[in-house]
């Protein structure tokens, strides 16, 4: 065990210590100073826990990693170690500032102000569990708030170590446990698994702390095992009823009173929720939490809702299942005799499909709207969209004794948002529907499958790809199981996992699967419809991703055929259609035909959503890559930046989109061979890459050469060329030997080979991708110079 204090004359690391700091139940912490540059740091040495020489090196490598967790909003972890009697010691970045429930009560914070706070509190946490780090002890004493409001995280890093530390070893075992009761997660105190919902759990209380005034439960005069009973078997009190039942705390009970009526209802959900019992019905992680934060603050409806009377009942149940089961029995026998009327369904069946393409119809009509729905103007300057919107969401909200046609309007506003580019609200709108869907009506029902379908789709706008895939094939297998085979919920949620396998660059199978939808869309008398131009489109789509240029032309061509038919010359659908033909143009080489074809696409989408949509972004990042092979730099240069300023906008600095349109403005650096600016865009395009799709995406390896490109230049060959063949391998799996990707790779390596004076492997690569890229390419393509 470490004594209270450490010598004066005590190093850590370039720390020395000045004076203690404070004391806690986990140990002391000193203030340390760097005598060679003056910095000052938090040391803090704990106690009753101990490194055995076995496990120092694990707990220096796990310091390591920590050490990368880089936020403004947490504190930094300098260094970690143990000191000779193997007591472990951490010196993290030092903070001056009061707990955050003090900060609120000190500085009399309304409510809203409280939960800005409380929101910057949580992309803190959310920041490291996408690093795969949980604090397993969030509590107010280690959320601190500065004189200027700014928000600190302490002990990240320890949380995280001392996992190692406080397990069971073949020395000896702590009694350290890394969690504070009153804040702690059942399963923490049930000595479970902890995780993501760990932490959620641990916000709830302190949001709940910090609305009230008080803790939802009061440990301090129970015993542990009284305290475990406690919050293993109650309940907590509403906030609301809490505070406005209470005389404690005064002030709380009258910012309370300040608020309406839904928004106290709708804080009380959201702490519960936070709070569950049940790790299941909890928010699933932080930015789900975060979500409905803000949908609070903006004063729209939450994705959260309170505990149903079915998962109470379910409840009930599961304590009175004897009792319950002898009554269920005699209730079976009078359930034989609906048998009787089986043979009824299939009528009721028909008549279900009828109802279901009719409210598509419907849904798509109201969409439209918002697409532009005369064939040769876009939608007038003088349609207030925001507020009508704005409008529609508060309209349904008032449809409560209408729960279905709710869930309705809601899933239509959801994806009208979504178009727009409003993903945070779009999100809100479509997980409501789809719980309340969920409320009202089976798994593998019609309008479950399409609530499904539409979070999916959402989900492969914010780039999240895993859950899109999980959730769409969960909807799926239920739809077939529960749906005929012609069903138009069924044909919207198949289109739908094709386009997420689209997007997870798994083409193969994504043209069976869209392959799979254009069947179902198809009618017996061929008629051009809008899902099976769609349907047509991803198709397309997924040809021209493994290469195969002519067929994805042949079915743009037909699918320009069918949106002219249905909307006219001047709409933005054509528009999508012209940008991929020229897409399939640039990859070709016709770069002058390719820029056509975008200008083209750029004056109608530019009509109908003006210059700061996302629509105009896909295109103006289509239109500067063409104008940069083209050697147009000073304008293409232009088009990028505004469609990059858009993307960022809309989608956040990480997304594929993002990655896209940097990954053309590195191209134009490289070319004007400016190669510092190149290497930090490709770098960054490497980054959200890697993140969204993994190291064996066809993106990484678009990423990934032409960052080897920068290498050439720098005639760094060897650097150069260890990348390239990492390429050719990647583009080799993930795409096909004899693709155009491929060849380009082949043509590249070839080239840091030859600058090495390596000549028969030179021929070689340059030889093989000369064949592949002539099969497919003009020949007046820069890449088939350069193999020659």
């Amino acid at each position: 065990m470490v004594a209270d204090h450490a010598p004066l004359s005590q190093a850590f690391g370039p720390y020395r210590v000045v004076r203690v700091l404070g004391e806690g139940g986990m140990g002391v912490v000193y203030l340390g100073e760097r005598a060679d540059l003056g910095t000052r740091a938090a040391i803090k040495i704990l106690r009753d826990a101990w490194l055995s020489p076995a496990r120092r090196e694990r707990f220096a490598s796990e310091q390591r990693t920590l050490a990368q967790l880089r936020h403004p909003l947490i504190a930094q972890l300098y260094d970690a170690g143990s000191l000779a009697d193997g007591t472990p010691w951490f010196v993290m970045e030092f903070v001056e500032g009061t707990p955050l429930t003090t900060h609120c009560d000190i500085r009399g914070l309304a409510i809203r102000e409280r939960l800005a706070l409380f929101r910057r509190v949580c992309e803190a946490v959310q920041h490291a569990h996408r690093h795969a780090v949980i604090h397993r002890d969030l509590k107010p004493s280690n959320i601190l708030v500065t004189e200027e409001g700014a928000v600190k995280l302490l002990d990240f890093g320890i949380a995280k170590q001392l996992e190692s530390v406080d397990r069971p070893s073949l020395h000896t075992q702590t009694g350290l446990r890394l969690m504070t009761p009153a804040y702690a997660a059942p399963e923490q105190l049930r000595a479970g698994a902890v995780g993501v919902h760990t932490d959620v759990y641990s916000l709830g209380v302190i949001l709940y702390e910090v609305l009230t005034g008080q803790l939802p439960f009061d440990l301090s005069a129970l015993t542990p095992g009284a305290a475990e009973s406690l919050v293993l078997t109650t309940e907590a009190v509403r906030p609301s009823a809490r505070v406005l039942e209470s005389l404690a705390v005064p002030d709380a009970r009258a910012r309370w009173q300040a608020m309406g009526r839904t928004e106290r209802t709708d804080l009380d959900v959201l702490c519960l929720t936070a709070m569950h019992k049940d790790p299941a019905r909890r928010y699933r992680d932080v930015d789900a939490l975060m979500r409905d934060v803000d949908h609070l603050l903006a004063r729209e409806p939450l994705e959260a809702r309170p505990d149903s009377i079915t998962y109470r009942a379910g409840k009930f149940v599961r304590r009175r299942w004897r009792g319950l089961a002898a009554a269920t029995l005699a209730f079976a026998v009078l359930g034989l005799t609906t048998v009787v009327y089986t043979v009824r369904l299939a009528g009721a069946r028909n008549v279900a499909l009828a109802e279901t393409a009719k409210a598509q119809r419907i849904q798509r009509f109201t969409l439209s709207l918002f697409e532009g729905g005369d064939k040769e103007v876009g939608p007038s300057d003088t349609l207030r969209v925001l507020a009508l919107l704005n409008r529609g969401v508060q309209e349904a909200r008032a449809l409560t004794a209408e729960p279905a046609a709710q869930a309705e309007l809601y899933a239509t506003l959801g994806t009208i948002y979504q178009k727009l580019g409003d993903l945070s609200r779009a999100d809100s709108l479509l997980h409501t529907a789809l719980g309340a869907r969920r409320t009202l009506f089976a798994e593998g029902s019609a309008e479950v499958t399409q609530s499904i379908a539409d979070v999916a789709l959402l989900r492969v706008d914010q780039a999240r790809f895993d859950e899109a895939e999980r959730v769409v094939r969960q909807g799926l297998e239920h739809a077939r199981r529960s749906l005929p085979a012609n069903h138009p919920a069924l044909a919207r949620a198949t289109f739908t996992l094709g386009r997420v396998l689209q997007e997870r660059g798994q083409y193969d199978s994504a043209i069976v699967v869209s392959s799979d939808a254009v069947r179902r869309y198809t009618t017996p008398e061929g008629a051009a419809t809008p899902e099976l131009a769609a349907s047509l489109s991803q198709l397309a789509d997924d040809h021209f991703y493994v290469g195969h240029y002519t067929t994805a032309d042949s079915l743009n061509a037909r699918v320009l055929a069918m949106y002219r038919e249905l909307y006219g010359d001047r709409h933005p659908l054509v528009a999508q259609v012209l940008v991929n033909l020229g897409a399939t143009q640039q990859e070709r080489g016709e770069y002058a035909k390719a820029e056509a074809l975008h200008r083209q696409a750029l004056s109608i989408v530019e009509a109908f959503y003006g210059g700061v949509h996302h629509e105009t972004a896909y295109t103006l990042t289509h239109l500067g890559r063409a104008l940069i092979f083209e050697k147009k730099f000073d304008e293409g240069v232009t088009a990028l930046e505004r469609a990059l300023a858009i993307r960022q906008q809309v989608y956040g600095p990480v997304h594929p989109l993002v990655a896209s349109t940097v990954n053309e403005l590195g191209n134009a650096a490289l070319q004007r061979e400016r190669l510092d600016e190149a290497e930090a865009r490709f770098t960054q395009m490497i980054t959200i890459y890697r993140r969204a799709y993994g190291e064996a995406n066809f993106r990484m390896g678009i990423a990934l050469s032409n960052l080897a490109s920068v290498y050439n230049a720098r005639k760094e060959y060897r650097r150069a060329e260890d990348l390239f063949r990492r390429v050719v391998k990647i583009h080799t799996a993930a795409l096909s030997p004899g693709h155009m990707n491929t060849g380009i790779a082949r043509i590249k390596l070839g080239r840091a080979l030859l600058r090495q004076n390596r000549w028969r492997e030179a021929a070689d690569e340059s030889l093989a991708g000369y064949e592949i890229v002539a099969r497919q390419a003009a020949s007046t393509v820069s890449f088939l110079h350069a193999a020659r």
